[in-house]
């Protein structure tokens, strides 16, 4: 049976039903939000890809010291460094590169000339991929999420939520992901702290949920689907077929829809969330891109081997990266842009 979830914003978040007692615990160390942290996106921002700047800044400080010579070894260097944080072997060589030629034509002879075009190459080569999300295409405007399990699905989820309605969006969530335990709820402790109406059902159909949710955006006056899905390996080729049926049931329900096809990417995962990537792509065909947990890795640079993955390919066009998530607070999800990112990821982002 199809029921909606709607609580008010003073009701305690205790009063969210869990599966079972030992499912609880789960239901609220992945649900529950952070209290919100000082200061405002750019220092999150800045503290999020602290561990990745580490990694790059310190040893890039050094390359780029005063009275170093451009030589073989200093490219050599470079290269070593960009590759520990995961920029990935040809986003790497692209931009040694570029930065070779940059150094002869415009004739340089130190290394410490080159800081400033490492920065403007790398917001070059994100640049094609900071494409936000326009949601006042179609109404309701019905946005799919997948991804592996525990890439932060639900908990991007929830940050949606809390970031369109600031933008006085109405909101709904699906709960399609029937597989996980206490994930529907999971996602129904969001829906009560966002203050947002659940779909679910408790028979554990997802198309079925999807197709009740789809009915309920249209009758209410809707703006935004939030459809959340089980997590899935990209090896379980018959659980992919299972999510690409939920995507038709959807599109059945709601000619057109879903009208964004996210795929939720932890950052922990490094180059394998480029597999991860090809994968749910060749299933559903990705439309954009959620990266997630920045906060906790030191291959934050994953983003430039994510911008370049499709480079040179006939008639490809990269996947843009809609968010990114630095933390565990509802505004550590933001739209991805290009510059602050290379600005906080090379050391030189300042609060706005």
């Amino acid at each position: 049976m199809m029921f909606g979830f709607l609580k008010p914003k003073n009701k305690p978040a205790a009063a969210a039903p869990a599966a079972t007692p030992d499912a609880a615990p789960d239901v609220v160390s992945e649900a529950a939000p952070a209290a919100p942290r000082a200061g405002g996106w750019l220092t999150r921002l800045k503290s999020g890809l602290a561990k990745t700047r580490e990694k790059l800044t310190v040893q890039v400080s050094g390359l780029f010291g005063t009275g170093r010579k451009l030589d073989e070894a200093f490219y050599e260097e470079l290269e070593t460094v960009l590759l520990s944080a995961d920029v990935g072997v040809t986003a790497t060589e692209h931009l040694i590169s570029g930065l070779r030629a940059r150094a002869r034509r415009e004739r340089y002879s130190e290394a410490e000339q080159l800081k400033q075009g490492l920065a403007d190459d790398m917001t070059a080569m994100l640049k094609p991929i900071e494409q936000p999300l326009d949601v006042d295409a179609r109404r309701p405007f019905v946005i799919m999420l997948a991804g592996v399990n525990g890439a932060g699905k639900t908990t991007s989820i929830g940050k949606l939520a809390h970031y369109y309605q600031a933008q006085g969006k109405k909101v709904l969530l699906a709960a399609g992901d029937t597989f996980r335990a206490a994930a529907r709820e999971q996602l129904m402790v969001w829906g009560e702290r966002n203050n947002v109406t659940v779909i679910s059902q408790a028979s554990g159909d997802a198309a079925a949920v999807m197709f009740d949710a789809m009915q309920a955006a249209v009758a209410r006056g809707i703006d935004v689907v939030l459809a959340d899905t089980a997590g899935r390996l990209p090896t379980q080729l018959h659980l992919m077929e299972e999510i690409k049926k939920v995507k038709r049931v959807i599109d059945k329900a709601l000619p057109g829809a879903p009208h964004e096809t996210l795929i939720v990417l932890d950052a922990n995962n490094g180059q394998n969330a480029l597999a991860q990537v090809k994968a749910f792509d060749e299933t559903l065909g990705v439309t954009g891109l959620v990266l997630t947990k920045l906060d906790g890795t030191a291959k934050g640079g994953v983003i430039a081997a994510i911008a370049h993955m499709r480079a040179g390919k006939a008639g490809a066009r990269p996947i843009p990266v809609r968010f990114i998530g630095v933390g565990e607070g509802l505004e550590d999800l933001r739209p991805f842009k290009a510059r602050e990112f290379v600005e906080a990821l090379l050391g030189d982002a300042d609060e706005d």
